[in-house]
């Protein structure tokens, strides 16, 4: 084999993927992947949905950490690993490690949410905090690293924890041979590589796309020649990563047909939908590859698609407030804002007009003083719940017929 060759070949395959399948067998759940009649029937395509937030922590990320673990030598399971993450990596790494008594070291950023902290070290890790940036932590751990002399487990850019990701597609295509097409969420890139090199080698015709937050495009910049900006707070803090892995980045640009953005809404949306039709909870990353298939008909409709569940750790009020958004959406909720005359009985004539078309009032704001009205003069900021969004305007326009202004007060 000439150099040039060597520099070419893959850093894992297939065969590496289906040695890690064997080796976690029956320490991570074999999740299962079901059809969803209902998604199927509002996206026009086949879609088959893996459970992969069935996992013990959650998340798929268990698959790589324990894989990688596994191939650790003696001396090396008796110092311990450690690893930069604030989320699902993670807990995969300290909860297996635990279970192997492995000692495991994770580095957060000392901006971490407490609760994250706390969900890591129930799990049996040890937390260290620092830096204000993941890519501080990330440093520090690799001092660490070559200080206590313990092994880092990268995330995403190692080809072992890359090919126990890839153990998601063996099991989804052995489930549904006859899947078209795969929605690949990606973050740093290894759970797409290695689904994407396993799916590539027992199907070769399948097609693989990509599905990132619109807020990090990183990869979608890589592989298109784009320059979108990178950077916000998005739903999908799973896959957003200002940089994709050096390894993934080189095996996704042969592996990839295309790279889809999801935009904030649409990760709300499919979020929503998941929980309302199928009944589980997924976090943002978690509902990407659904908002990928919701809003790229074109693209997938009539098609077999398999769709990953990725991970279900979601903080319970921001799952509320997505599922209150998503209401908002749909004209099931909405704040009116009515202006009116600061005078008795003003507030009750615009009440009867609720009760007379059967909508809930759920709070009212009055606002006197920084208004741009006279002073005899307020703005009323009504929520309200509705059957639909048909009934919501009928109730607009039965104000407007009473003499009020009434705005609709929108979401962005």
């Amino acid at each position: 084999m000439t150099e040039a060759v060597a520099l070419q070949a893959p850093p894992f395959t297939a065969d590496d993927v289906r040695a890690a399948a064997a080796r976690i067998a029956g320490a991570v759940v074999r999740t299962p992947t079901l059809h969803s009649q209902t998604l199927s029937q509002i996206t026009g395509a086949e879609v088959w949905l893996k459970f992969e937030n069935l996992q013990f922590t959650a998340s798929f990320k268990e698959r790589g950490a324990l894989n990688a673990m596994l191939k650790l030598g003696d001396e090396a399971r008796k110092r311990g690993v450690i690893a930069a993450s604030a989320g699902n990596h993670a807990q995969g790494l300290s909860y297996h490690g635990t279970r192997l008594g492995i000692p495991v070291t994770i580095v957060m950023p000392s901006t971490t949410p407490m609760v994250k902290v706390m969900q890591t070290e129930s799990v049996g890790g040890t937390v260290v905090l620092e830096g204000e940036t993941y890519d501080q932590a990330y440093e520090h751990a690799r001092r660490l690293e070559k200080e206590l002399d313990l092994s880092f487990i990268h995330p995403f850019d190692d080809p072992l924890v890359a090919a126990g990701q890839g153990t998601l597609a063996l099991e989804l295509l052995e489930d549904v041979p006859d899947l078209e097409m795969l929605a690949l969420p990606i973050g740093g890139g290894g759970l797409a590589a290695g689904m994407g090199t396993m799916a590539r080698a027992m199907k070769p015709d399948i097609k693989l796309i990509g599905v990132e937050a619109e807020l990090y495009p990183s990869m979608f910049n890589l592989l298109k020649k784009s320059y979108r900006a990178i950077g916000g707070d998005t739903l999908a803090e799973g896959i957003a990563v200002f940089e994709p892995g050096a390894m993934t980045s080189r095996m996704l640009s042969g592996l990839l047909d295309d790279v889809v953005l999801a935009s904030e809404a649409q990760l709300e949306n499919a979020l929503s939908l998941l929980l309302q039709i199928e009944k589980t909870v997924v976090e943002g990353a978690g509902a990407a590859g659904l908002a990928a298939v919701l809003a790229n008909p074109g693209m997938f409709a009539g098609r077999k698609v398999g769709i990953v569940l990725t991970g279900g750790n979601i903080d319970t009020r921001l799952l509320a407030n997505v599922l209150l958004r998503d209401l908002a959406r749909a004209g099931r909720l909405a704040r009116l804002r009515i202006k009116m005359q600061d005078r008795p009985g003003s507030l009750f004539k615009v009440a009867k007009v609720f009760h007379e078309h059967n909508i809930n009032i759920i709070e009212v704001w009055h606002q006197r003083i920084f208004t741009s009205l006279p002073a005899k003069g307020l703005f009323t900021d009504i929520e309200c719940e509705a059957r639909d969004a048909e009934q919501l305007q009928g109730l607009i326009r039965a104000l407007e017929r009473e003499g009020y202004e009434v705005e609709q007060v929108k979401l962005n």
